[in-house]
């Protein structure tokens, strides 16, 4: 008995659905809109946290130090770094190969040459570049190397290199934060359209309500129909949605490797298909079930 209500259920929820069927599609293509911001979102954090990995990558800390200073002491220095477990590598730039990169930069301007070769003497100092295991180690390592303790250190650059990765973290921030609010605009609509054709479906068959309650079908038998309905919805929407992304994000893909480097939203979407499509599908069919959920509660308790 069990499972023949199932079956009259899920087929009655069928039933529903392609009876109101243009109002099923604006509904589905609500939830659509809605589920593509939501990837979107997915898509754009994966962009923003690629972007800033190649940032924090790129970040180092480089220690400028006197032109008066001695090797042996920048060496002693580089050998106490090398023992610190934040520190993962470390490159020494010595005064000649400093003045050789500075020159082949600034090949084509004869100007700043000519100004060399009058100083007759290297006015650039040796330079120590390192790379901690960790971007959050930064900021120990510079708070050690600007202690005061060393007095062979003209200056430390971190810090610029710092604010840079700040903005960008705060941005990646700011996106999440809008990204969340649009979506949860967007649900909030998506389930006021689903609420609404959950009820004029309601409406629609309120005779067949009448005569199932005269029979003695209690409120979640003749509800789950429409919960059926809700999750049709739902389910439908997702499978949309995740196939909308392939032409776009085949579009798209080449774009964002040229412009963002390091990360082809393409092969992100086809990496992640089912990750993204079991987002989707439990964000849709949650929004399905919720709303058609509350429009049976309201209609059969009232």
């Amino acid at each position: 008995m069990l499972w023949i209500n199932f079956k009259r259920v899920i087929k009655a929820g069928f039933v529903n659905f392609f009876r109101n069927s243009w109002v099923s599609v604006a509904t589905v293509l609500i939830m659509v809109v809605t589920l593509s911001i939501i990837g979107t979102l997915i898509f754009g954090k994966a962009v923003l946290s690629s972007v800033l990995l190649q940032l924090q990558d790129k970040v180092d800390i480089t220690v400028y130090f006197k032109t008066d200073a001695g090797e042996g002491d920048i060496f002693s220095l580089r050998d106490y770094l090398a023992k610190l477990d934040e520190v993962k590598e470390m490159q020494y730039i010595s005064r000649d190969e400093a003045l050789a990169a500075f020159r082949g930069r600034h090949a084509e301007n004869n100007l700043i040459i000519q100004s060399l070769e009058e100083l007759g003497d290297n006015p650039l100092g040796a330079s120590l570049n390192i790379k901690a295991k960790d971007p959050e180690q930064y900021e120990s390592i510079a708070r050690f190397l600007e202690s005061g303790s060393f007095s062979i250190i003209d200056k430390i650059n971190y810090r610029q290199n710092k604010v840079v990765i700040d903005r960008l973290s705060n941005i990646l921030l700011a996106s999440k934060r809008l990204g969340t609010g649009i979506s949860l605009f967007f649900a909030f609509i998506a389930l006021l359209v689903t609420f609404n054709t959950i009820r004029l479906a309601i409406y629609t068959s309120k005779e067949e309500i009448k005569i199932m309650r005269l029979v003695g079908a209690s409120n979640r038998y003749i509800g789950s129909p429409f919960i059926v309905e809700g999750v049709l919805y739902g389910f439908i929407s997702a499978i949309v949605t995740i196939f909308l992304f392939y032409p776009l994000t085949f579009w798209l893909g080449p774009l964002s490797e040229k412009f963002f480097g390091g990360i082809n939203i393409f092969h992100y979407y086809l990496t992640n298909f089912f990750q993204m499509f079991l987002i989707l599908l439990v964000v849709g069919v949650l929004l399905g079930t919720v709303s058609s959920w509350i429009a049976t509660r309201r209609y059969l308790n009232a």
